[in-house]
């Protein structure tokens, strides 16, 4: 009795599944993101070893002082224990990402709280003018160096800088974007020039823009030392940062998005419009704030170009004006305590006015791609309705019986 051969074995295809136990022996999987008890255990007796070894070398052993010098060395000693901790339960791969994690958040947190030491060290010392109401609601025509705090304010500084940013926005905001938009869809020699002096501007000097409206627009234009001065030297300012954060935000737009446009038939700037600004409309956002914030906190081209004034000039055309830097600066070179308050006070309400205008900018332009405003959802809802209306009479049509729309495309009819 012959037996019939076997059939060959077939390769089976593993479809992707649940992640399995290695075998024994095998490669054991890693999780590097999750947290456990034992990683907050290294880290607290990590900062307490090296506390504590730091406290040993500078207080006992070695004859070292000086806070930044025992920061320091807390700190280098505080990733050497960290590391020995965390080799006892991870191999090579896991240890260097538990450092580097480490190094990343300790960085973050020094930069918070440097940032709010500057914040805070600002509105303690500036809390004796902030408490006074004039503060908000007088300028300082009427208050000399050796008057209280309750005579004068800061209301001419506050009104100029906002009258000179908005101005410069005003000029760098749908400059910049046309330039950044300019680089990506008209590529070039000439667009790979603009973009080398776009760079190159970037690391402009203030007193040099200052110097340059100076020169042209008030030496050779004569025109005065005004608002409109100080706002085109921001302007300069801020330009090839906008131009800057904008290009390279424009050019994170998928080019899909922009060939499936192209697909259906439409022109090159109307898929800019329509598809690529909305698409990037956060970035675009984020570039702007960019740019204000390199313009607001500029001193020396206001000093240039639009003086200095005790008073309040709110015409941006004639007369000199002052903005919050500016003011601050000319308040703490007083040896009087109290312009000195005013100064910090001032600089607080400069920290103020720049977070409100950066809420701002964020409500308005925060949106992701695809998101719609009420407003704009509305107006869909009511074209969805009039399309819907529109078919449904389509549809109800005798055969042969012209619609208004077929009416509309008849030769000779009405438009």
């Amino acid at each position: 009795m012959t037996l019939a051969p076997e059939a060959p074995e077939r390769s089976r295809t593993t479809l992707p599944g649940p992640a399995r136990a290695a075998a024994p022996g095998g490669e054991r999987r890693r999780a590097l993101t999750a947290m456990r008890g034992t990683d907050v255990y290294a880290v607290l007796g990590a900062a307490a070893s090296a506390l504590s070894l730091t406290w040993l070398l500078f207080g006992r052993l070695l004859p070292f002082n000086g806070a930044v010098g025992f920061v320091v060395t807390a700190y280098g000693l505080f990733l050497l224990v960290y590391a020995l901790l965390v080799s006892f339960d991870e191999d090579g791969p896991a240890v260097v990402d538990r450092i580097a994690a480490a190094v990343v958040r300790s960085m973050g947190v020094l930069m918070v709280a440097i940032l709010a030491i500057v914040v805070v060290y600002a509105l303690v010392e500036g809390r004796r003018a902030l408490v006074h109401l004039n503060f908000f609601t007088e300028d300082m025509q009427l208050a000399g160096p050796l008057e209280p705090l309750g005579v004068g304010g800061a209301l001419h500084a506050a009104a100029g800088t906002l009258i000179m940013i908005v101005i410069a926005l005003v000029v760098t905001v749908p400059t910049g974007v046309i330039c950044a938009v300019f680089l990506n869809e008209v590529p070039g020699p000439f667009a790979r020039f603009v973009r080398t002096i776009v760079e190159a501007m970037t690391a402009l000097p203030s007193i040099v823009a200052g110097l340059f409206i100076y020169a042209t627009a008030i030496l050779g234009l004569g025109m005065d030392q005004s608002g409109l001065a100080a706002s085109l030297a921001l302007s300069v300012m801020m330009l090839p940062i906008i131009i800057r954060a904008a290009d390279v935000v424009i050019r994170l737009v998928p080019g899909t998005l922009r060939e499936a446009a192209y697909a259906m038939g439409t022109s090159r700037w109307r898929t800019v419009w329509h598809v690529v600004l909305p698409t990037c409309r956060s970035g675009l956002t984020t570039s702007v704030i960019l740019g204000t914030a390199r313009g607001i906190g500029e001193t020396s081209p206001v000093l240039l170009t639009a003086g200095f004034t005790s008073e309040l000039n709110l015409d941006p055309l004639h007369g000199p004006m002052v903005s919050l830097p500016l003011a601050t600066f000319e308040f703490v070179k007083s040896p009087e305590p109290t312009m000195v308050a005013r100064g910090f006070g001032t600089a607080s309400l400069l920290m103020v006015l720049v977070l409100l205008l950066f809420v701002l900018a964020r409500i308005v332009g925060g949106r992701g791609p695809g998101q719609l405003t009420h407003r704009q959802e509305h107006r869909r809802v009511l074209a969805s309705r009039r399309d819907a209306r529109r078919f449904a009479a389509r549809a109800t049509a005798p055969t042969g019986t012209p619609t208004s729309a077929n009416l509309r495309t008849q030769p000779g009819s009405p438009s």
